[in-house]
């Protein structure tokens, strides 16, 4: 298979990037998205050209580095799954591929495809530590969760913190990623006592970041390669609320 590659290059943050044209000759179908990016580097590396900057790291659709925009949509045309999941027999050939970074306020560019999302990590920094005693494992039985809210948690805790959720919202919200993050320990009794400290924090945190506000478009859903349910933004809202009154008077 062959494809027209149409990829943004951006040397730094501090200049203006513009999308280039590169071609991908002889791909297997079989091929990833990510090892067809690798094939076409090492022809620009024998050409003595700069290769294309882009991060990955599992290519296992688990780490969520693989943070790429294919043909307008993050992490490409399958859905749910990462970018890295992504092979080339999704594409017809001879198509048109356009490659670009995740773009929101929140994600600068470094290089090429690489951007910085170290506000994520901020965020959930700002959510803190549980008070649960940790060493040697506790008996499974010895704090009794009941199974819906063990599976709840479970969904919310798949979250791989890829940006995907950003990327694809008009907004750039992060509305979807902090309520899995808040959810996964509030269905949980180790994570209740700190549970109005934490969303009041990671809320906080979310808006110095310049992430946008959600208007329930559901395009975060509707990409994210974990299959996290729009469920986990209703409970941070609740939660967000509770906490906030209960801030107001004082407890």
């Amino acid at each position: 298979m062959n494809f027209h590659l149409k990829v943004w290059r951006q040397p730094d943050a501090a200049t203006t990037g513009k999308l280039l044209d590169y071609e991908a000759a002889d791909i297997s179908p079989d091929t990833s998205f990510l090892e067809m990016l690798d094939i076409v580097n090492e022809q620009l590396v024998q050409r003595g050209e700069e290769p294309i900057a882009f991060d990955s790291d599992c290519r296992e659709g688990i780490c969520g580095t693989c943070s790429l925009t294919i043909n307008g949509e993050a992490h490409g045309p399958n859905h749910p799954g990462a970018a890295c999941e992504v092979y080339m027999r999704s594409f017809r050939d001879r198509d048109t591929i356009i490659v670009e970074p995740f773009r929101a306020r929140a994600f600068p560019i470094i290089k090429d495809l690489v951007i910085d999302r170290s506000a994520l990590d901020r965020v959930v920094q700002a959510g803190g530590f549980i008070s649960a005693r940790t060493g040697s494992a506790p008996e499974a039985n010895s704090v009794l969760v009941p199974k819906s809210k063990a599976d709840l948690a479970m969904e919310a805790a798949a979250c791989i913190g890829c940006g995907a959720c950003v990327a694809a919202c008009p907004n750039a919200s992060a509305m979807l990623f902090t309520g899995a993050k808040v959810s996964h320990l509030a269905l949980l009794p180790q994570g209740a006592p700190e549970r109005h400290r934490r969303v009041l924090g990671m809320v906080r945190a979310m808006d110095e970041e310049a992430f946008g506000n959600c208007t329930n478009i559901y395009e975060c859903v509707a990409v994210c390669p974990a299959g996290i349910s729009g469920s986990v933004m209703a409970r941070m809202y609740r939660e967000y609320a509770v906490a906030k009154l209960l801030e107001k008077a004082g407890e």
